[in-house]
């Protein structure tokens, strides 16, 4: 491929370069595989920590967790024509409607034969996206899209990085000697390395970080020792009964919300318009067959995964083939327990160090959208919708909703981006 084609972001040869001006890397682009399969791993570390959590909190299987992630990954870029760079990881709405349906895990109140009719409400939830996307097909993806202005989608992907910052701040206050290292790491590659190099600053960052535990004798290895070498995921069935669908199902009238939040930010990341193509319809339709099939053998719902998305906004690596990279290889995760314990003596320390830069990308992300669609904040109106989106949003307002005998919540970003949105809509032009 001739050096000029290389600067138009077509190919790379030898040493991956980037065309400095643009420093970005493209779906349209080609990387050698070594060099792909060493970005997959990179968003495999990153989604690793979280997707884990939910089943620890919920008392669901890990393994499962893991290899459901990755399944509904793969289903997701398969629904969606591969055009959108998402990793779909343990969601943590639905944890308190687990714990409603099965008790709280490692306390008396558990029961984990109630878990498989939680995971039939989730079963459910899943198929309300179908719903929705149904409906976005019937009436058209351009009305949906009216509802979310630059006005209303900055703020709210402003949320989306700053609600995580407490969980940055939480992981890295468990070691902060680890975490600053951590952190030094992924900055000096980001701003100071060329080449290839230059495009792995979390991979190095965990690295480095990892390594320095190591020999600070912050590494625990008993869980490695014994856990096994190869084995099926022990996937459960779900159990549906209508007690449980109406305690879990109805969170989905707030997930969708936050996935319509999540896709503007993954599409105001790498610069596309992922609400008409592949077409919001088809985001829906992956996320909730997705979040259906995990649930139905044992896992917990799937969402798009910020921290992916903060990778995706570091490294200016926009190649969905990337996160099908890390699909396969949590799916190989959860059929090598040793490996995936392996990863999971990562101290958390090490994670909250790089997460401080992850989540903060994310809510800059939601800066430049008002920036470059030039938002007018001389204007009352605006000034106003943004202020609201930001405090409900952060400010962990809740609106509780009762309808018959279901009593749920709608919450953070959920409730900021409806309360935007109707803002919107009420205050003239």
């Amino acid at each position: 491929m001739s050096k000029k084609k290389r600067n138009e972001g077509s190919e790379f040869m030898g040493a991956v370069t980037k065309n400095e001006s643009l420093d970005i890397i493209r779906e349209e682009d080609v990387l050698p595989l070594g060099k792909t399969m060493v970005l997959g791993f990179q968003h495999t570390f990153t989604m690793f920590g979280a997707t884990v959590l939910v089943p620890i909190i919920t008392g669901l299987n890990i393994s499962v967790a893991l290899f459901m992630a990755g399944v509904g990954t793969l289903l997701f870029h398969f629904l969606t024509k591969k055009k959108v760079p998402a990793f779909l990881g343990s969601s943590f709405a639905f944890i308190a409607p687990i714990a409603a349906v099965a008790g709280v895990a490692g306390t008396d109140s558990f029961n984990p034969d109630m878990l498989p009719y939680a995971q039939g409400g989730i079963v459910v939830a899943g198929l309300i996206y179908l719903i929705v996307a149904g409906l976005v097909h019937a009436f058209g993806v351009e009305k949906v899209v009216n509802f979310f202005p630059p006005i209303v989608t900055g703020p709210i992907i402003m949320v989306i990085g700053l609600k995580l910052a407490p969980t940055a701040i939480g992981m890295a206050s468990e070691n902060w000697f680890l975490a600053i290292v951590a952190f030094v790491a992924v900055a000096f590659v980001s701003i100071y390395m060329k080449g290839f190099f230059k495009l792995l600053p979390v991979l190095i960052g965990l690295i480095v970080g990892y390594f320095v535990a190591i020999i600070t004798g912050n590494v625990d290895f008993s869980g490695v020792t014994q856990a096994s070498f190869v084995g099926l995921p022990p996937f459960t069935i779900a159990k549906f009964s209508f007690e449980s669908v109406m305690m879990v199902a109805p969170v989905a009238i707030a997930t969708v919300v936050e996935h319509i939040g999540d896709v503007l930010a993954i599409g105001a990341t790498v610069e596309k318009d992922f609400m008409k193509s592949p077409g919001l319809q088809r985001t829906l339709l992956g996320d909730g067959l997705a979040t259906a099939l995990s649930a139905m053998f044992g896992g917990p719902a799937n969402t798009t995964y910020s921290e992916n998305t903060g990778v995706l906004a570091l490294t200016g690596v926009h190649k969905s083939q990337i996160m099908r990279v890390a699909a396969v290889c949590a799916i190989v995760l959860g059929v090598i327990p040793k490996l995936g314990a392996l990863i999971s003596t990562i101290p958390t320390a090490v994670v909250g160090g790089i997460s401080i830069i992850l989540f903060g990308m994310i809510a800059a992300i939601g800066g430049r959208t008002l920036v470059e669609n030039k938002v007018d904040f001389t204007k009352s109106r605006n000034l106003i919708i943004a202020a609201v989106i930001l405090v409900l949003g952060l400010g962990g307002a809740s609106l509780p909703v009762n309808i018959g005998t279901v009593s749920f919540s709608i919450e953070g970003m959920a409730l900021a981006a409806i309360v935007g949105i109707v803002l919107n809509k009420v205050f003239p032009q």
